[in-house]
């Protein structure tokens, strides 16, 4: 991305425009090297814009949510980061549907589908990050996830084009979605059903307490690293192969939940990494089970993160 292209961007952005903007300053991680633009647009006009300039001078164009659920490296990104964390947050409830722009935060589509007594969301009651990232990652918890209500969802293309998706039209598995890299997600139609606020209130706590007994809200996190195998959940796996504590830098392995690394402050993203693949490498000894990651990634190699001793 040249220094000219930089600039005429940012001539046209009428949103946030961060130039050579830590990525760690925008992940729940606190980590990640400077990528050349971090913009959040102001609407769908700027989002529009950015994305066409983007196109048509072949800039490398990342979108992320609030940073909630990925890992960015210590290198440099020599490219763009889209966000629409504070911006495309317009949302709705009629009857029992919900439509709502990817920068809602998920907390926020729970807590008002519990207040209109809509159930479906509760599980993921305390699960942070934006609607529009959930949705790329197929959000879930204790058995329910964002996918099973969703009626349909509108992507923006790299030419600034609106198009609409059934459901029937993507595909979801666990923790995982078929979303194009090259379009944005805008905006997506729930339809839940209506139950007591006793029930699903009761519902919320019951999850509320879980999380909070077993993971480690304290510490700086990217919630669960791993994804469950189709035998034994990552964090089993971890803790039994002696793991659990594991340091590097400022990072560790929980000691409350394997599953999570945390940062104490100051670790970088090759410390992060570092047990990543301490993890894959001894439960793969050990079980032969090849974890696979739960997390994103932006700006490794493919190989700094799957490669391991087979």
């Amino acid at each position: 991305m040249t220094n000219t292209h930089l600039k005429d961007l940012k001539g046209i952005v009428t949103g946030l425009f961060l130039e050579n903007e830590l990525m760690s300053k925008h992940t729940s991680y606190g980590v990640g090297g400077p990528v050349k633009a971090f913009i959040i647009p102001k609407d769908r006009l700027d989002l529009i814009n950015i994305l066409k300039f983007s196109n048509n001078h072949s800039i490398e164009t990342h979108f992320i949510g609030s940073g909630s659920n990925i890992l960015f490296s210590d290198n440099e990104i020599d490219g763009i980061v889209i966000s629409p964390l504070k911006s495309l947050r317009n949302f709705s409830i009629s009857n029992n549907t919900i439509i709502a722009e990817s920068g809602v935060m998920l907390g926020k589509m729970v807590k008002e589908s519990i207040k209109n007594e809509l159930t479906g969301l509760e599980s993921l009651i305390g699960v942070p990050g934006t609607l529009g990232g959930a949705l790329s990652m197929n959000a879930g918890a204790y058995g329910s996830e964002i996918s099973n209500h969703l009626i349909s969802v509108k992507m923006m293309s790299m030419d600034g084009k609106i198009k609409g998706y059934a459901k029937n039209q993507l595909k979801f598995s666990y923790r995982n979605s078929n979303f194009k890299s090259n379009e944005f997600i805008l905006e997506a139609k729930f339809v839940l059903e209506s139950d007591s606020i006793e029930n699903i209130k009761a519902r919320s706590k019951e999850n509320s307490s879980s999380r909070k007994e077993n993971q480690p809200l304290r510490y700086r996190s990217a919630g669960s690293v791993f994804k469950n195998s189709s035998q034994y959940t990552a964090g089993y796996l971890i803790d039994n192969a002696g793991l659990k504590g594991l340091k590097s830098g400022d990072a560790q392995i929980s000691t409350k939940h394997a599953n999570f690394i945390i940062n104490h402050g100051k670790a970088k993203a090759t410390d992060i990494l570092k047990l990543i693949k301490i993890i894959k490498q001894k439960v793969f000894d050990k079980y032969k089970i090849l974890l696979e990651l739960e997390i994103k990634t932006l700006g490794f190699k493919p190989n700094d993160i799957e490669k391991i001793n087979v």
